[in-house]
């Protein structure tokens, strides 16, 4: 009688601790959940807003694709200033546009993305996969937290996306799309 009380009361306990666990568990789920929402919320990009410049017959052109975030349309802003008073077709687009879009009659290319989650944004991704015949077209330039992401086989521009910085960044662009918008390849 002694042995089967001993008995039950291990279960019992046992139960509890294992529902402990599950607790302990399941609380750490929730806060990463939560953790991972508040992440992207804080840390998404804002959509840019589709734009041209300059008429679509002039003789060379340049598409930029980027997300939006104060850096970022700063540094678009600048590139478009830069470029507008010149003979070249300027179009804007979202990141996110580039899926559905033929590229390929553009002299150059540029994107401009953050790294998240340690990685390029997925329409990035599938857009450098989708025309691997265009990287000599473009010019990418990738912020991340610690300045150095980019992603493998591409000549890329990686910095922080400090707000000081933006004519550096800017000049760094325009150097590199100097190069192509010039020789029209």
């Amino acid at each position: 009688m002694n042995l089967e009380r001993k008995d039950k009361l291990l279960k019992i306990k046992g139960m509890k601790n294992f529902r402990f666990v599950l607790y302990g568990l399941l609380a750490v789920l929730v806060f990463l959940f939560g953790f991972a929402l508040w992440y992207r919320y804080t840390y998404s990009m804002e959509t840019v807003q589709a734009y041209e410049v300059n008429s679509p017959t002039l003789a060379r052109s340049l598409l930029i694709a980027a997300q939006g975030s104060e850096f970022k349309n700063s540094v678009v802003e600048g590139i478009v200033d830069h470029y507008k008073s010149n003979a070249i077709f300027i179009k804007v687009v979202d990141i996110s546009a580039l899926e559905n879009m033929d590229v390929s009659g553009f002299d150059a290319i540029l994107l401009i993305h953050t790294w998240e989650y340690r990685k390029p944004p997925e329409a990035v991704q599938l857009f450098m996969d989708k025309n691997p015949g265009l990287k000599s077209k473009m010019v990418v330039l990738s912020t991340s937290g610690e300045g150095s992401g980019k992603m493998e086989g591409v000549d890329a521009i990686t910095g922080e996306s400090i707000i000081s910085d933006v004519s550096l960044y800017v000049e760094k662009v325009i150097i590199k799309l100097h190069q192509l918008l010039e020789t029209g390849n």
